[in-house]
């Protein structure tokens, strides 16, 4: 036991000690005078535009890593002119990753903690996976003011997941466009039409002058039948508007109901018309999406009218694209209601931003101007939404055509295919839809489609 004398002694050491301790503590752990390296490229959450500091050289020298499915040829170099703009007015580099396997890939690098600071996407659900995950970083108020500014209302919503925007897109691509051989079809007095029966009269005129009006080909090795969905697309946002198209996506209408039955008594009109289509219904399911468009451009055509995206003149005879101009007409599919006008269905890449840093955030914001998309739009080859570009950057009238179809249209949608689970839109509505030109009756056939639907 301690005596009181060395009980006192003991109290009087710790009091010491303590009194030391305080003393030096302060100079121990000095207050941080600049927070730590990976916090301090973090930007305020309100900034203003950081594009404007871009160009104003305060992130120069840093670099942006981006990623996409764009990998090689033409396409790749017409992106990395977008990216060298990009440096050029601001100083940052753009170091691109272009794969064909950027599905796989992109999987990997997030879901292994190092994604890239930007993705260049073009499937829809891959961004609302990785917003629902948390792996994206939300826009802000400054590029949503400016997507609000330069893109029709529809993007800023495609762009978004649960009321959160976090998508930017940039090249987009339709395929709501009808296809001519101009020199022949002016030369026959033939009009545009407007309307669908003044497509179907237009059709019963080319009959009557011994022609078949439509080439149409769907076969496409594995994925055979994605263009009679197109068809089914175009033909359900015209008759049935774009919140049933959304429905029908979601599987809240399904296939086997009256808004689809009713598009695609629009569709039989044309396709099942032994003398609208060149060599019969028959023919359908036997020629290439690839070929089917070219005998459009024999002399005289042995047809006149063609559906397809803006990348069929790829497709074309080489002549033909060579006097582009000269040889090729294009007009919107046209409406069927007048409620819901001449919308486009077609697809999109958004990019989408996984690191948050200033130099980043400008890159982001540069994607939404004008002069992210001029390189490109003067190379030729893809579309763009941005309201503030000028058509005449377009190297061919057809493409400026396009152009200001895309610009028009109120309402845009992406591929009802390539929204639905895999099971059914690159699945059991593509193999029913060719079901249904074999001969499989159509009642049959939407029903089999809906139960191929996956349960929730």
């Amino acid at each position: 036991m301690l005596s009181k004398r060395n009980l006192l002694g003991l109290l009087g050491l710790l009091v010491v000690l303590s009194l030391a301790l305080a003393a030096c503590g302060p100079a121990a752990t000095p207050e941080p005078t600049e927070p730590p390296a990976e916090e301090a490229t973090q930007p305020p959450a309100e900034e203003g535009s950081f594009l404007e500091r871009a160009e104003a050289g305060e992130f120069e020298g840093t670099t942006v890593e981006l990623m996409g499915a764009v990998a090689g040829g033409d396409e790749e170099a017409r992106l990395d002119s977008v990216n060298q703009a990009f440096t050029d007015m601001t100083g940052i580099e753009v170091e691109y990753e272009g794969t064909g396997d950027f599905e796989v890939l992109i999987n990997t690098r997030v879901e292994g903690g190092d994604p890239p600071d930007v993705a260049m996407v073009p499937q829809p659900g891959m961004k609302d996976r990785f917003a629902e995950a948390g792996e994206l970083i939300p826009l802000w108020d400054s590029i949503i003011e400016r997507v609000e500014e330069n893109y029709a209302p529809v993007w800023l919503d495609l762009g978004s997941y649960d009321g959160t925007p976090y998508g930017v897109f940039h090249r987009v691509n339709g395929k709501s466009f009808i296809w001519y051989p101009k020199p022949a079809f002016e030369e026959a007095g033939y009009e545009i039409p407007e309307t669908w029966d003044e497509l179907i009269a237009l059709s019963d005129q080319i009959v009557a002058d011994g022609a078949a009006p439509w080439c149409i080909g769907i076969s496409a090795q594995a994925s055979t039948g994605w263009v009679a969905t197109d068809w089914m697309e175009n033909l359900m946002l015209r008759t049935a508007g774009p919140e049933v198209y959304d429905q029908w996506v979601q599987h809240e209408v399904p296939f086997d109901s009256e808004p689809v039955r009713n598009a695609a008594s629009y569709m039989e009109e044309i396709w099942f018309n032994d003398d609208y289509v060149l060599g019969g219904t028959n023919t359908i399911l036997q020629e290439t999406f690839q070929d089917a468009p070219v005998p459009m451009f024999n002399d005289p055509p042995d047809c006149y009218l063609h559906s397809q995206g803006n990348f069929v003149t790829n497709f074309f005879p080489q002549e033909i694209q060579d006097n582009l101009d000269e040889e090729v007409g294009v007009f919107g599919f046209p409406e069927i209601d007048p409620e819901y006008g001449i919308p486009i269905m077609g697809g999109g890449d958004q990019m989408l931003m996984f690191n948050d840093r200033p130099e980043v955030r400008a890159y982001m914001e540069f994607i939404t101007t004008s002069d992210s998309v001029e390189p490109w739009a003067r190379a030729g080859g893809a579309l763009f939404p941005h309201q503030d570009q000028n058509v005449d950057w377009y190297p061919t009238e057809v493409e400026q055509t396009l152009a200001e179809l895309f610009l028009s249209a109120e309402v845009f949608r992406f591929d009802a295919s390539d929204l639905m689970p895999a099971e059914v839109g690159t699945g059991s509505f593509w193999t029913g839809m060719v079901d249904w030109v074999s001969g499989t009756d159509l009642d049959t056939v939407l029903q089999e489609i809906d139960a191929s639907w996956p349960e929730e």
